[in-house]
């Protein structure tokens, strides 16, 4: 398996590299670089993983990552399906840190932007007008070249760093301890959990794919993912019935068991736990007008 890692998003005639992305599902791969990444989902829904933060995203979800944050936007499975219909679309810009020289942000003018950039090694997630202004101003430079594109960027950079409509992703603290050489070792390992979540995880083929016993494996994935192997599973089946409980009419106990739980109050602590919601609170609240 080729890691994702080693996708070329260098340009060899520009500091700055805008995709627009258009494919049956998002990249599956766990990946991480050196780049700072914003990225807005145009089409397209599933579960990204950030960090240690998991979360559903639909088209205008929007992020901003600081470099070596690891990240994965995973599609519904529905997109995997042979012959499916679905398309994904999204608009990506990567700079690194000295796009510009490795003196220009430190000059006093740069300071918000400096600290815009600080702040983005935790991931930040945009709502509002905000998100709306990242989305139009990314359309726009995919027609930008040279001195233009790089004045467009930074008064997009600007105005992010003085948005209040930007939430941190990750834990605070939240650091990558994750070395290059373990992506496709934690691939095999996301790839499990994302196909087998429904049903039953075993912790032995899990720890079997890392290459390691169940108690190294265990210790190993709590130190890398700031999270228990357990909770991960958990994390991603709770994902996985809020977007039941949001788009469909399916009983709570229904969507407990399709989530991959054994019984219905297992889920009710889970879900509450990591929603701090009931299910009920959260079809409610997700559901009311506006």
């Amino acid at each position: 398996m080729k890691p994702a890692l080693l996708k070329n998003i260098e340009s060899p005639v520009s500091s700055l590299t805008i995709q627009e992305l258009e494919e049956p599902h998002f990249d599956p791969n766990w990946h991480f670089h050196p780049h700072y990444q914003l990225f807005t989902v145009l089409e397209g829904t599933g579960s990204r993983l950030i960090g240690d933060s998991i979360q559903q995203f639909e088209p205008g979800d929007t992020v901003f990552l600081g470099p070596d944050v690891p990240h994965l936007w995973r599609s519904d499975a529905i997109y995997f399906e042979k012959n499916s219909p679905l398309v994904t679309r999204g608009i990506v810009l990567y700079f690194k840190k000295d796009f510009l020289g490795r003196d220009f942000l430190s000059k006093p003018e740069m300071n918000p932007i400096e600290r815009l950039l600080q702040e983005a090694k935790r991931g930040i997630c945009y709502t509002g007008s905000t998100r709306e202004k990242i989305r139009q101003e990314l359309a726009k430079l995919r027609y930008c070249d040279g001195f233009e594109r790089i004045i467009q960027t930074l008064n997009l950079l600007n105005t992010l760093a003085h948005s209040t409509e930007g939430a941190p992703i990750t834990s605070s603290g939240y650091v990558n301890t994750f070395k290059v050489s373990e992506t496709e070792r934690m691939q095999k390992v996301h790839n499990y959990v994302w196909q087998h979540f429904k049903d039953e995880i075993r912790l032995g083929e899990a720890a079997s794919l890392a290459g390691m016993s169940e108690a190294a494996f265990c210790r190993y994935f709590r130190t890398r993912a700031n999270k228990t192997f357990t909770d991960y599973i958990s994390e991603i089946r709770i994902a996985h019935a809020c977007k039941l409980l949001v788009e469909t009419q399916e009983t709570i106990s229904q969507i407990a068991y399709e989530s991959g739980f054994d019984t219905l109050s297992n889920f009710n602590r889970n879900f509450k736990k990591i929603t701090l919601q009931t299910p009920r609170e959260y079809r409610s609240a997700y559901r009311a007008p506006a």
